[in-house]
């Protein structure tokens, strides 16, 4: 890495935002969101960008090569969202708050470096997160909102942002500036890195828009949109009516089960008596046969024998006495 690199770090070191009247280096702050597409420029001094080199520096100083005289470095972890354009300059897709850092962008020809086209971008990234892992959060329930600049600097980013004059603040969907005096909401306090908000949801809240905000003087740089939904709540009323008619068809069930049993079995011995009786008679004809058959005539001449008494008695008794 040439000097120039090192002269970008210890400009942003010493919060000096003015290096190109002493070194020529072009120093640029790039404010972006997480998720989003960027796009760093490089200051183009040779035809194509086979010359130009990419780096990367992190927060930790350590310096990782992304793009090698115009071609991509495949042992990065952001390779997949690097490329080039045709200016030279490096589009990063999917922003992520580790993609925060210094880039710098170099040319060179046959060993030769053009200074000219040296250039340092700071990217700074905002990052807004929630106390809740769910995607749905049900109302009553309170969530803190945290919105956090992700920005590479020597010294604190609460610091640094103070003397840039950089503020970060939380806006209502209808871009009003949000205040702790109102009771609804618990906001931290402003001149840090670092914005919190705190409030707890109420079934209007569904869909609702919070935004944090990072503006430089009048000049808003960058902002994300946090989406609240609120979980279907679990209406007390559906439950019982279900119940109530599950256990209005149960009883119903119950109480007819009795009187259908008793009209079946009342069915069936209707139909299933004759039946019996015949069975009855022909179990005794089949076992009366094993008997000799002067058993059966006496058997049967005793019925006979037997009725033939019976009525005739029966007659007398209902005739009257001749009058003699």
């Amino acid at each position: 890495m040439a000097d120039k690199c090192h002269l970008c770090l210890l400009g942003l070191i010493i919060l000096s935002s003015l290096l190109t009247g002493t070194s020529g280096v072009d120093e640029t702050h790039v404010f972006i969101s997480s998720g989003e597409n960027v796009h760093l420029p490089c200051r183009k001094a040779y035809p194509g960008c086979k010359v130009t080199t990419w780096n990367y520096i992190n927060r930790h100083s350590t310096e990782v090569g992304l793009i090698g005289l115009g071609i991509k470095k495949k042992n990065t972890a952001r390779h997949e969202r690097l490329s080039l354009e045709s200016d030279c300059s490096l589009n990063i897709k999917n922003i992520t708050k580790e993609d925060y850092g210094l880039y710098t962008c170099q040319q060179s020809v046959n060993g030769q470096h053009y200074q000219e086209a040296d250039a340092c971008v700071y990217l700074h990234v905002l990052h807004v997160s929630s106390s809740s892992s769910q995607t749905e959060i049900s109302a009553g329930s309170s969530v803190t909102l945290s919105c956090q600049l992700y920005s590479f600097a020597g010294v604190s980013c609460d610091d640094w942002i103070r003397s840039e004059g950089i503020q970060l603040f939380w806006v209502n969907q209808a871009g009003v500036k949000l205040m702790s005096s109102d009771s609804k909401y618990h906001i931290s306090p402003p001149g840090h890195c670092i914005r919190t908000l705190t409030t707890t949801l109420l079934n209007e809240d569904d869909n609702r828009e919070w935004r944090c905000e990072v503006t430089q003087g009048n000049q808003l740089k960058t902002s994300v949109t946090y989406i609240v939904k609120i979980s279907a709540p679990v209406t007390s009323t559906l439950i019982p009516v279900s119940r109530s008619n599950s256990e209005t068809t149960s009883r119903q069930t119950t109480a007819a089960a009795p009187a259908q049993v008793i009209v079946i079995i009342v069915e069936y011995a209707v139909f299933a008596a004759p039946t019996v009786i015949l069975l009855q008679i022909i179990c005794a004809r089949r076992a009366g046969r094993k008997d000799s058959q002067h058993q059966d005539e006496i058997v049967m001449n005793t019925i006979v024998t037997t009725a033939v008494s019976v009525a005739p008695s029966d007659r007398r008794q209902r005739e009257p006495s001749p009058d003699f």
